[in-house]
C-alpha cells in the first residue's frame, strides 16, 4: 500500500510543485522499489493466510498482491518504453530547419533543457528512432490550413500561447496527465505550390528522455489535422 500511494505520489507531488521533477522521478523509483519488495511478501501472505482462518488477512494479502502488480508493471513498461525510443526530447518534422520558438521562450526561462535545436547529431538519433516522422502536405491555402492546425490544436488540449496566421505560426504548451510535465510545441504552416505545408516541433522543458512522448503527440497532431481536412 505505501508502494502504490509513493507511486501516485510521484506524479501528483510534481503537478503541484511539491517536488521538483528529479525528485518526484526518485519518488516513482523507490516506489518500483517498494514493489518489487512487496510482490514476494504478499505471495507468502496469501499462502499463510489460505492455510488459516483468517480470511480477511487472505483478501488483503491479494489486496497487496495487485499493487505491488501495478505498481511494478507501471515503471517497468516506462523503463522498456525509454529503452525503445531515442534518448533525446527535442522531436521535430524537419530536422534541416526545425521551427524556432518565439512567444513560448519566456515561458521555458529557467528550463533545464534548452529551445534551441541540438543539431545534426540529435538529428540523427531521431532519424534513427522515427524514421516515418515528416512534414504534412494538405490541399489547402494558407488561411485554411492555419485555421486547421489551430483548431485541432485547441483539440488536443494544449494552451496555445500564440496564433500569428500572417506568420504561419502556432505556439503552445502540452501539459501530461500525470506528471504535469511541460511540453512545448511550435506549429510551422507555409504555403507550396499546391497547398500548404505544416511542420511541427514538440520539445520537453524537463527530462533528457521524453519516453516518447513528442513523437506520439506530433503524429496524433498531424493525423487530427489530416482528418479534419478530408472530412
Amino acid at each position: 500500500m505505501l508502494a502504490g500511494l509513493g507511486l501516485l505520489l510521484s506524479g501528483v507531488s510534481n503537478r503541484l510543485q511539491w517536488l521538483d521533477f528529479r525528485s518526484a522521478l526518485t519518488v516513482f523509483r523507490w516506489a518500483a522499489y517498494g514493489g518489487i519488495a512487496a510482490l514476494p511478501l504478499s505471495i507468502i501472505g496469501m499462502i499463510l493466510t489460505r492455510a488459516g482462518s483468517t480470511k480477511g488477512g487472505f483478501k488483503l494479502a491479494a489486496i497487496g498482491l495487485i499493487v505491488s502488480l501495478v505498481v511494478v508493471v507501471i515503471p517497468l513498461r516506462w523503463y522498456q518504453q525509454v529503452q525503445r525510443v531515442p534518448f533525446i526530447h527535442d522531436i521535430t518534422t524537419d530536422l534541416e530547419n526545425p521551427p524556432p520558438f518565439v512567444a513560448v521562450l519566456p515561458l521555458r526561462d529557467g528550463a533545464p533543457n534548452p529551445a534551441e535545436y541540438g543539431g545534426p547529431e540529435i538529428a540523427e538519433q531521431q532519424r534513427q528512432g522515427y524514421p516515418d516522422l515528416a512534414p504534412l502536405f494538405v490541399h489547402a491555402p494558407l488561411p485554411r490550413a492555419f485555421e486547421l492546425a489551430l483548431t485541432t490544436a485547441r483539440a488536443m488540449g494544449w494552451e496555445i500561447v500564440a496564433a500569428e496566421a500572417g506568420e504561419g505560426r502556432i505556439e503552445a504548451t502540452a501539459t501530461t496527465f500525470w506528471f504535469g510535465f511541460k511540453d512545448d510545441v511550435v506549429v510551422r504552416i507555409l504555403p507550396t505550390g499546391t497547398g500548404s505545408k505544416i511542420d511541427v516541433r514538440s520539445v520537453s522543458r524537463v527530462g533528457r528522455s521524453d519516453v516518447g512522448a513528442n513523437a506520439e503527440r506530433i503524429v496524433a497532431y498531424l493525423a487530427g489535422i489530416a482528418s479534419k481536412g478530408n472530412s
